[in-house]
């Protein structure tokens, strides 16, 4: 027996990194749910809506730390698209939070995007309105208020670069069309107040 532990031990250990990788490889890659985003602009939302460009919208929770790669992707999107569109993104605020609930980094990160609005949504009715219930959702809608484009700007959870969402965008706004227009949208519930984000926040750039 003495002969064979140390293999016993290794083959024991080797399984357990095995099962650990797998759970955060799902973790990464499990998106949020479809909330069913109206294909028209709801006319309860309290968000005004450009009348000349596309208007963007990101929802977010500020201290979710795997959103820092969708604001990340949103900053190379809007240098890429200047006068092109006009974007929101919407902090969840819930009910009964102090004044520094959204005074984090990811607030301030999204504020210094040149040509980005920010703003808080109180207990979440902005995203209750359009369905974005999950950190990191981003929809666009042209001018006359049809969804151009519903889904998530990151290739999973808390990851940054190239993905299918950014290219969505991209082809709609300088070709007036894409072959894809949904994405898997990657993070925290915005809703949830018992989900914990449990990211490694990575940022792989392009």
């Amino acid at each position: 027996m003495k002969k064979y532990f140390p293999l016993l031990l290794t083959s024991v250990w080797l399984a357990a990194v095995s099962m650990g990788a797998g759970a955060l490889w799902a973790y990464d890659y499990t998106p949020g749910g479809d909330t069913g985003v109206p294909t028209r602009w709801p006319s309860q939302s309290k968000i005004p809506q450009d009348a000349s460009q596309p208007t963007l919208i990101m929802f977010a929770h500020p201290k979710c730390p795997c959103t820092r790669a969708s604001i990340e992707e949103l900053m190379i999107l809007m240098t890429h698209c200047q006068n092109r569109l006009k974007a929101c993104v919407v902090f969840f605020r819930p009910k009964g939070s102090g004044e520094d609930w959204l005074n984090t980094d990811l607030w301030r990160s999204a504020e210094a995007i040149p040509g980005v609005v920010v703003r808080a949504d109180e207990e979440g009715n902005e995203a209750r309105c359009i369905r974005g219930t999950t950190s990191g959702h981003v929809v666009l809608y042209d001018v006359h208020g049809k969804l151009l484009f519903n889904g998530g700007i990151t290739p999973s959870r808390g990851h940054s670069g190239d993905n299918a969402g950014y290219s969505a965008i991209m082809q709609l706004l300088h070709c007036g069309f894409a072959a894809k227009t949904e994405t898997p949208v990657f993070g925290c519930s915005l809703l949830d107040p018992k989900e914990e984000c449990n990211s490694k926040d990575i940022l792989l750039t392009r």
